[in-house]
């Protein structure tokens, strides 16, 4: 059974929109943090920008889908609960947003020894987010095919949270050439990173109960 139906057509047009605009995303995401391990900070400059109009797009189409399910009263009885749910989609492309422009303010430097270790754990954080784009296009045509689909959600949220703290406990241990301070900015650029996976989660967990609503 289908959330909406034929009479909001326009209505899921406008959601497909908004969660193209954060899987892209996530997907400039990786190239941004690829560029900046690599110091290639042209690059970077340029995907940074590709973000923040991803965002400023997400942001207006998040205006018009809460505006029209209440001018609309589509869905009534679920309206709340979508509209939470957009919210915390909009958060992830934010926190994308929010870790990039960091990293841009602050330019900090990489040991080369956690390079690698960095750009896998932003890319299982961006695969966390990934795999939530699906399950929540299915939400609003196939809700029954929901849960199954949230799965690989909670496998790279957990990855996600293994490899930070593995590279937390790295930095602060073993590499005793960092003082104090630098060790600290690392860290919180790891929590930058993280925070896109706990979104994630966070957004995932919301359609698992909104699904079974659904269905029942």
């Amino acid at each position: 059974m289908a959330v909406f139906k034929r009479t909001t057509k326009n209505l899921i047009i406008r959601i497909d929109e908004f969660i193209d605009n954060i899987d892209l995303g996530l997907l400039v995401f990786r190239e941004a943090m690829k560029a900046y391990l690599e110091k290639d900070f042209d690059s970077f400059e340029r995907h940074l920008k590709k973000v923040d109009t991803l965002e400023n797009s997400a942001d207006r189409l998040q205006r018009e889908i809460e505006n029209d399910m209440i001018t609309h009263s589509v869905l009534p009885q679920h309206r709340e609960e979508v509209v939470k749910l957009i919210d915390v989609l909009d958060e992830i492309i934010d926190s994308v947003k929010s870790s990039l422009n960091e990293i841009d303010i602050e330019r900090p430097e990489i040991p080369v020894s956690l390079n690698k270790n960095l750009l896998s754990l932003a890319e299982t954080s961006a695969n966390t987010a990934e795999e939530l784009v699906p399950a929540a296009r299915a939400y609003f045509r196939a809700p029954y095919t929901v849960r199954e689909k949230l799965l690989r959600v909670y496998y790279f949220e957990s990855e996600t949270d293994k490899m930070a703290l593995s590279i937390k406990k790295s930095i602060f241990r073993e590499m005793n050439d960092l003082d104090l301070a630098r060790k600290n900015q690392l860290r919180y650029m790891i929590s930058h990173i993280e925070n896109i996976s706990d979104l994630a989660q966070k957004a995932a967990d919301m359609l698992s109960g909104m699904a079974i609503k659904i269905i029942i």
